[in-house]
């Protein structure tokens, strides 16, 4: 076990809080359009696989901000409805994770 590869790969638990936040609102809208991941993936040129991992927050270790734009086009909603943060939503980043 190497000890700084493991601390290396830990993430901030703000940023883990963000990324189900957006995964969050991604599945939220795809459902609201009554949509498939695999309508939305194609639409977003990914893969289901990938798209999944956004909508809950696992998608390696960050979301770029083109991907967004390429889901909220698929989406067709703008970009902002994605990363715009309610202040109870901003008040979660400060609070510890449960374990999944």
């Amino acid at each position: 076990m190497n000890y700084k590869n493991d601390v290396e790969k830990q993430v901030d638990p703000r940023k883990e809080i963000l990324f189900r936040q957006i995964g969050a609102k991604i599945a939220y809208y795809r459902t609201l359009r009554d949509m498939s991941q695999k309508e939305l993936a194609k639409r977003a040129n990914m893969s289901v696989s990938s798209l999944s991992k956004i909508e809950r927050g696992r998608y390696n270790d960050n979301v770029s901000v083109s991907l967004l734009f390429d889901i909220a086009d698929g989406l067709q909603i703008d970009i902002t409805m994605l990363v715009t943060f309610s202040d109870m939503e901003k008040s979660m980043w400060w609070k510890p994770l449960s374990k999944d």
